[in-house]
């Protein structure tokens, strides 16, 4: 498997960090597109890069992450070929990826707990995409 790419702004730094942890503990290889502290950075700095590194197919996933997990969400969207799920429950990440095919997971790292993020990662890495039903709608998200 590629590397899963990780990016955050400030207030997602500690959570990106415990995540590529647990991701390296679990024999996952990580990319870290940053930021690299907890001072104060723009999360489109950071998740632009790794959502162009998916849309080219350097990675199959990606994990971002900032306050509410909607901007890095938002930012990662922009780009063809990503669909960024916006997650705070391990359910929720799980459907993204069944039902969405979903290849970026975006999480709130000021409204979800450490032990709830790291099932959610781990259930989104570890689910399928469903197809059947599903690979139609799927592919009217792209912009034709």
């Amino acid at each position: 498997m590629k590397p899963i790419a990780l990016a955050s702004d400030h207030a997602g730094y500690i959570l990106k960090e415990l995540i590529k942890s647990l991701l390296q503990k679990n024999g996952y290889s990580t990319k870290d597109y940053g930021t690299h502290s907890d001072k104060r950075a723009d999360y489109a700095d950071y998740v632009h890069p790794l959502a162009l590194a998916v849309e080219k197919g350097d990675h199959d996933y990606g994990i971002v992450m900032c306050g509410s997990g909607n901007g890095v969400s938002i930012t990662a969207n922009k780009h063809q070929g990503v669909r960024s799920a916006l997650s705070w429950t391990p359910e929720i990440a799980r459907l993204a990826r069944e039902h969405n095919d979903a290849n970026v997971l975006a999480l709130p790292a000021r409204f979800i707990d450490e032990e709830t993020a790291m099932e959610a990662v781990l259930l989104f890495l570890n689910t399928k995409f469903g197809g059947g039903r599903h690979i139609e709608r799927v592919n009217k998200i792209r912009i034709q």
